[in-house]
């Protein structure tokens, strides 16, 4: 009971990231940009390393409008560099932005060396330590981002679905690619500074990826990134106590454990499913 109790709230904090990182999950992996949240992530750190070299509280609310600030700057170039520089992928300017965010952030912290810890937390995160109100206000910003979604959900679907097809939806594409990436900052800065860099990743691309093991449909691929998420999130949290493990880094060896079991639950029962489907097909006909 101790254990439970204990854990109850980093749980709760798991559940609200599988719940909106599942879901955005698909539409990264359908856009192809799979690395954007490092990236944005790391733009959320160079604002709170500019906030904190400014003398701001780094856990204050002006540091955190100044990472979301730098985000929405992230969330603008990654809009334009896709509508106007089609020949070059995405995930090269991702990549470009992520390295030279990076070396900003390591030129800003060697001028503010006293607050560096503060950005280390915000980094590295620790899920364990959630607040109840954290969970509460994290909670609450993105439930008001997935009703953001939901009710444009068949816009950002088109511009996703249709990342690698010729045919462009039929609506203001600048527009409704820079909400998502907006959106998305919004998610990323207030993810990382719960969880980590790592973690988050992981809440945002395994569960998508396992569900594409099994299913094609996006509501189907939601259900089962979110089952995924959230069997994970308890297993992880279970793990990290019971064995005196850093709780992050222990979430994700065991997503990274659970999409292997995935993978080979595929390759061995439905792989043998298919082929009696192709037998009685063949004796059929």
């Amino acid at each position: 009971m101790e254990i439970v109790q204990f854990l109850i709230l980093p749980f709760l904090a798991s559940l609200i990231l599988t719940g909106i990182h599942a879901y955005l999950g698909v539409h990264v992996v359908e856009r192809g940009v799979i690395f954007v949240d490092l990236a944005l992530a790391q733009i959320a750190a160079l604002g709170a390393t500019m906030a904190i070299l400014i003398g701001m509280d780094p856990h204050g609310v002006g540091a955190y409008w100044m990472s979301l600030g730098f985000t929405f700057i992230g969330a603008l170039i990654f809009t334009l560099v896709r509508s106007r520089q089609k020949r070059i992928p995405l995930e090269a300017f991702i990549g470009i932005t992520y390295a030279v965010a990076s070396a900003a952030a390591i030129l800003t912290m060697s001028k503010a060396t006293g607050e560096t810890e503060h950005l280390k937390d915000m980094l590295v995160g620790n899920i364990l330590a959630v607040s109840r109100h954290e969970v509460a206000k994290t909670a609450i910003l993105y439930g008001c981002v997935g009703i953001f979604h939901f009710v444009f959900r068949k816009k950002f679907l088109a511009i996703s679905l249709s990342h690698n097809s010729s045919e462009q939806p039929n609506l203001n594409f600048r527009l409704w690619d820079f909400l998502f990436y907006a959106s998305f900052g919004f998610v990323v800065t207030s993810s990382v500074a719960i969880a980590g860099v790592l973690l988050v990743f992981c809440y945002l691309i395994v569960p998508s990826v396992g569900a594409m093991l099994f299913a094609d449909r996006i509501g189907t691929r939601l259900a089962i990134g979110w089952t995924m998420g959230t069997l994970v999130s308890a297993l992880g949290c279970y793990f990290s106590v019971y064995f005196d493990l850093p709780t992050g880094a222990t979430i994700v060896c065991t997503f990274g454990a659970v999409l292997v079991c995935m993978a080979v639950v595929k390759a061995v029962f439905f792989k043998e499913r298919k082929s009696e489907t192709e037998s009685r097909e063949l004796l059929t006909r």
